[in-house]
């Protein structure tokens, strides 16, 4: 045809009569013969659209694409780099809020619990472009790179904060209180209470929010691009994937793909932890006894 939105308009070897006498003529090889009875002006030809059928091929191109792309494997460890301190980093310090929150007593407690509830609605696009600046305000102050690794582990402790107090503190609040009372009674610290009594009971609750943060932080990309940048070397591994579609993402078949890529180190930390995936979600349900 000579119209995108037409390219089966004429059957391939059958003559097409256009405006002028001009006639187009187009083989099933995709060879096509343009005839006019006036001279052909300009060096440009006539723009032919045409519709083929190509059998489908089982093969691992796409694959070795994705693989074998160069810098892909140093995407892979800042990718690890970002996930792994950006999950333990909000456990530890949710861990210790949310055992604040549920077992001691002190001024305003009520209305901090208010506060992180309310948290988990604020949208986490709202926040990145105030977050970035007081950032890099801060990093001016003290002489410190805006672009670094720390700054997006701290961005990624500050979102994961909120949900991981919420659940921590639900699981912690349901603890024997008869447990807490005894420890006191033999004289232990709130320190030694967390450490050897809640801590340990609390475990499924750690491993289900170390699942979500994980799974979120490995497949963000919008966090990575704003405080860790898009150069070659600080690409996390979705920028690179990203990056392999094209500027107008024309390889758009490279995305199945990559999605599978993607997805065998998530899986392999659910499987590690999908023990105490169903104990966490439950993690608050039901009072101690």
């Amino acid at each position: 045809g000579t119209r995108a939105v037409a390219p089966t308009e004429f059957a391939a070897g059958s003559v097409a009569e256009l405006a002028g006498g001009e006639t187009l003529r187009i083989n099933a090889d995709g060879t096509y013969v343009d005839s006019s009875p006036v001279r052909f002006e300009g060096d440009r030809g006539r723009r032919v659209y045409f519709a083929s059928t190509v059998p489908p091929r089982f093969t691992t191109d796409n694959y070795e694409t994705v693989l074998f792309s160069e810098g892909i494997g140093r995407s892979f460890l800042n990718s690890l780099t970002v996930t792994i301190p950006a999950t333990i980093i909000p456990i530890m310090i949710a861990a210790l809020s949310a055992y604040a929150l549920a077992w001691m007593r002190f001024p305003g407690r009520a209305l901090l619990i208010a506060v992180i509830i309310g948290l988990l609605v604020v949208p986490l696009q709202m926040t990145l472009i105030p977050l970035l600046e007081l950032y890099n305000g801060v990093g001016n102050l003290f002489g410190v790179p805006s672009k670094t690794y720390l700054g997006i582990w701290l961005a990624h402790t500050g979102f994961g904060l909120p949900f991981a107090i919420y659940l921590l503190r639900s699981y912690m609040a349901g603890l024997p209180r008869e447990l807490m009372e005894s420890a006191r009674i033999d004289g232990a610290s709130d320190f030694e209470i967390f450490t050897k009594i809640v801590l340990p009971l609390s475990f499924p609750v750690l491993a289900s929010f170390a699942i979500f943060q994980f799974l979120w932080v490995w497949n963000d990309l919008l966090v990575a691009m704003v405080f860790l940048g898009s150069g070659s070397d600080q690409l996390v591994l979705t920028g690179k994937l990203n990056a392999l579609l094209g500027s107008r993402g024309g390889d758009w078949e490279i995305l199945t793909t990559s999605a599978f890529i993607t997805i065998i180190v998530p899986l392999i930390v659910f499987f590690s932890l999908q023990r105490y995936f169903v104990r966490g979600l439950l993690a608050g349900s039901v009072k101690g006894g």
